[in-house]
């Protein structure tokens, strides 16, 4: 059993490695769109079902408190952490529409949204993404390998180049830590530098 434990790890760390030396590039980019957009005034939407769900939290967790420093709060709302309004709407919507009407409702140009889905085609991310669209937002997907159909509506995709789930969710969250620092240092550079 302790070989099937370190080879998990050893499995989990080259796909982390190999997540890392595909998508700097990429990273970078999305990094730059949720900069851009906080500097503008604008905030994030974050969703996805599930353990992406948790994920979405997560990093709202990080933006709107701290990640490494202590600084302004930075708007990020994830979108499945409203229990009434996620019932209310998949009761008289339909569970496709979650997403996209609580864009609707929150979102506006400007804005990023961020959907996390491994196999990048929930139809509700994707309606979330498309809807984010629709409104000018600017959009970042996490995926697994190819991005599915959340590679067309995506301006910047973080496909994780692996199709197991349990790779493709930790790649992810060194992915969303990254991204938590970058934006956290670029974002509030100006308020640390004049103190």
């Amino acid at each position: 059993m302790t070989d099937e434990i370190r080879n998990r790890f050893d499995a989990a760390a080259r796909t982390i490695q190999d997540t890392g030396r595909v998508l700097a590039g990429e990273i970078a980019r999305a990094v730059e769109l949720i900069v851009e957009s906080y500097r503008g005034s604008g905030g994030v939407l974050l969703f996805g079902n599930g353990g992406s769900a948790a994920d979405a939290q997560h990093i709202a967790g990080e933006l709107v408190g701290r990640f490494l420093k202590e600084r302004r709060a930075l708007r990020a709302v994830a979108l499945t952490a409203d229990a009434a309004v996620l019932t209310s709407l998949a009761n008289d919507y339909g569970y496709e529409a979650v997403f996209a009407r609580q864009i609707e409702a929150l979102g506006r140009g400007g804005d990023v949204a961020i959907a996390i889905s491994t196999s990048g085609n929930s139809p509700n991310v994707l309606a979330g993404l498309a809807k984010a669209r629709e409104l000018g937002m600017a959009t970042i997907a996490l995926t697994g390998a190819g991005g599915g159909a959340c590679a067309a509506l995506a301006d910047v995709l973080l496909a994780v180049p692996e199709t197991s789930t349990p790779r493709i969710q930790q790649a992810q969250q060194v992915i969303y830590h990254v991204l938590c620092e970058m934006v956290e240092r670029d974002a509030c550079s100006e308020e640390s530098s004049s103190r």
